[in-house]
């Protein structure tokens, strides 16, 4: 893609333009009266957003992260698809799937009446991705910014059967200190342990940080709240199309291994991931479709 070809074609005066940002990657830069925001046309990857006002930004992005073809840039909001983990197949294939560490299309982008910046990225199968995924698709993230970030993913089966995805949207959060922080909305619900060699067991409460935690919730059927004292801010979380959640935080030992992350980002980082993950999979019929949509609001605490 070239930068000039894109500002030509999608590039809103006052509102929206494409540049190169770090490793010569390219990026949408988004600013309107409600709020600003960066989406990476690399892997389809809001990696900041924040409202008019807003003293801090809703995403945490690592200064570590890797900005390079290949590579997939630690924090944002990482799209995992068509398989949420490790390979479903087992067939040596990447973890989340492979959309997140390739170049998406830029479709489409408009100027909402009521102050709000559209842009619209995609991926459509080649012949390379069917050798990784022998399925015709048509895949879309649409981003929204305003007074709320609203990102959807859209799936397409293109295909003569039906297929059968796992997702998420990884969102990152940025948060002052993790160990204060914690997760509303869980109470009751079930969850697998993946520290805990995948047992299954209850969330009692609040979920609360102070240990490695990685764990999908399942049964979710409301919005979500992460409460972050430390930064004086509850972010609000209301997803359609997903009955499942993952809430991570790699603590003290896997930040120390992860060169992408510095030793101490898991104070600064939650992970709280809209997802169909887990038994939550999704079958699409043949010319189908299916839509994971996420709102994002951040309000005083």
């Amino acid at each position: 893609m070239n930068i000039d070809q894109l500002n030509t074609d999608f590039a809103i005066a006052g509102q929206l333009e494409f540049v190169e940002g770090p490793g010569g990657l390219i990026q949408a830069k988004i600013r309107n009266t409600l709020a600003e925001a960066t989406v990476a046309t690399y892997a389809a990857q809001v990696l900041s957003y924040k409202p008019a006002g807003a003293a801090d930004d809703l995403l945490f992005v690592s200064e570590s992260a890797y900005y390079q073809e290949g590579k997939a840039t630690k924090g944002g909001v990482p799209v995992c698809w068509p398989w949420f983990g490790p390979d479903p197949e087992d067939k040596g294939r990447p973890a989340h799937g492979f959309v997140r560490n390739r170049q998406w299309n830029v479709m489409a982008s408009g100027a909402l009446d009521d102050g709000r910046t559209r842009l619209v990225l995609g991926l459509d199968a080649t012949d390379e991705t069917r050798t990784i995924w022998p399925v015709d698709f048509e895949l879309r993230l649409e981003v929204i910014v305003g007074a709320t970030l609203d990102i959807n993913l859209i799936t397409l089966n293109e295909g003569k059967e039906p297929v059968t995805i796992s997702q998420a949207l990884h969102t990152y959060f940025l948060v002052g200190d993790a160990s204060r922080a914690g997760v509303l909305g869980l109470d009751g619900k079930t969850y697998i342990d993946k520290v805990d060699g995948g047992a299954e067991k209850t969330q009692d409460g609040p979920v609360t940080i102070a240990g490695e935690v990685d764990r999908i919730y399942t049964g979710v059927d409301g919005d979500l709240t992460v409460d972050d004292p430390a930064l004086g801010r509850r972010i609000q979380i209301a997803a359609e199309g997903s009955r499942s959640a993952v809430v991570w935080n790699p603590w003290v030992d896997i930040a120390k291994s992860m060169a992408d992350l510095a030793d101490d980002d898991y104070q600064r980082l939650l992970c709280v991931e809209s997802t169909n993950a887990g038994p939550d999979l999704i079958e699409i019929p043949a010319g189908g479709d299916h839509r994971l949509a996420v709102s994002y609001r951040i309000e005083p605490a």
